[in-house]
């Protein structure tokens, strides 16, 4: 399929459409729970994969704040705002290497090539100043020349903010691999396809069947390009 300039702008977000990070952060999250207890960490893990899209602070909220309580109860916290911090940190560490060396969508530089006068931006449930440092470094960011937005503001609130001030201007389309992505899409009349090559949603073929969803596996299946361009920047390139 493609798409054609009749989008004024496309927002994207980042793991699992852009980037094939989804993995990377799954697997540090769980490194970063998995010192509470197996249960604990199972119990996050299935918690982390069913809500996509959400920032590392609420998932971490829940963790302390659910799951702890009920999974591994004999653990204290004496400081809590202190200990989700720790969480958070840690995390950041856990993903900081692979973010910058992990596979990005094929086709990404054509695609935009070939959308001179659209606007893009990213909208992710990342650290919005880590996401930005990034893509700087994988020399990405003037792709994205709306922006890029990350937590701990969440996306909902992020895009109502940027339609509101017209820095999204309509119509709009939302590529993402959530159900949190399809949501704020339908919230604000967004257009939206499921990008599913990466994603996490184990269920996403039925939930896109059961909404009437378009779904395509890449980016690169958007504007007809082939998997064949590599772009795997690391950090100095």
């Amino acid at each position: 399929m493609k798409i054609s300039d009749s989008y004024n702008t496309l927002i994207f977000d980042c793991d699992g459409v852009v980037l094939n990070s989804n993995t990377i952060k799954t697997n540090a999250f769980r490194a970063v729970t998995l010192p509470y207890g197996e249960s604990a960490s199972a119990v996050f893990m299935k918690y982390h994969k069913e809500n996509g899209g959400v920032s590392r602070y609420k998932k971490f909220k829940h963790f302390v704040k659910v799951i702890l309580p009920n999974y591994a109860p004999g653990f204290f916290i004496r400081d809590t705002p202190e200990f989700l911090r720790s969480l958070a940190a840690q995390y950041a560490k856990e993903i900081r290497m692979g973010l910058l060396q992990c596979e990005v969508a094929s086709g990404l530089t054509k695609f935009r090539e070939a959308m001179p006068n659209t606007r893009w931006l990213i909208v992710s449930g990342a650290d919005q100043t880590e996401l930005r440092e990034l893509f700087y470094q994988r020399g990405m960011s003037h792709y994205f020349d709306a922006g890029i937005y990350g937590s701990p503001e969440d996306k909902l609130n992020i895009v109502e903010g940027l339609i509101k001030s017209g820095q999204i201007p309509l119509p709009a389309l939302f590529l993402g691999d959530s159900l949190l992505d399809y949501e704020v899409s339908k919230a604000f009349g967004l257009d939206f396809i499921f990008v599913h090559e990466w994603t996490e949603l184990a269920e996403w073929r039925h939930f896109c069947q059961q909404n009437n969803i378009q779904t395509i596996p890449s980016i690169s299946h958007l504007s007809g390009i082939q998997k064949n361009e590599s772009f795997v920047g690391v950090l100095g390139e």
